[in-house]
């Protein structure tokens, strides 16, 4: 199993899925009430709308479906490609002022350019 192709594969899956968000979802990961978690999907900080949770609720959806489809192309869990794709969200996707949780469940704000600490299983 060549995990940088399973990690591109999904991202590509998935990436058109964060280009559809609305307005409100935006403004909520702006704002970090919304953030990116190292399992692969968007979780919620804060208090949000019930349209904004709509919207997360329908990305979290179509990732899931993205993960399932490329699970059962490579021979791996859903959970493996969701992690691996946590891991590259984390890294490459995560800006500055946004918020994120690691495995340990506590939300972060990312602060400048510094890296994320990312998991141990983020190689």
């Amino acid at each position: 199993m060549n995990a940088k192709l399973i990690i591109t594969a999904a991202l590509l899956a998935t990436g058109g899925v964060a280009a559809a968000q609305g307005s409100g979802l935006a403004a909520a990961l702006t704002a970090g009430q919304v953030g990116e978690q190292a399992d692969g999907f968007l979780g919620v900080r804060g208090t949000v709308s019930a349209g904004v949770r709509a919207e997360l609720e329908s990305i979290n959806i179509k990732r899931r479906a993205a993960y399932t489809d490329l699970a059962g192309q490579r021979s791996v869990t859903v959970k493996d490609v969701a992690a691996a794709v946590g891991c590259t969200t984390l890294k490459t996707r995560v800006a500055a002022g946004q918020a994120y949780q690691l495995r340990d469940g506590v939300w972060r704000v990312r602060q400048g350019s510094a890296p994320i600490p990312l998991p141990d299983y983020c190689s």
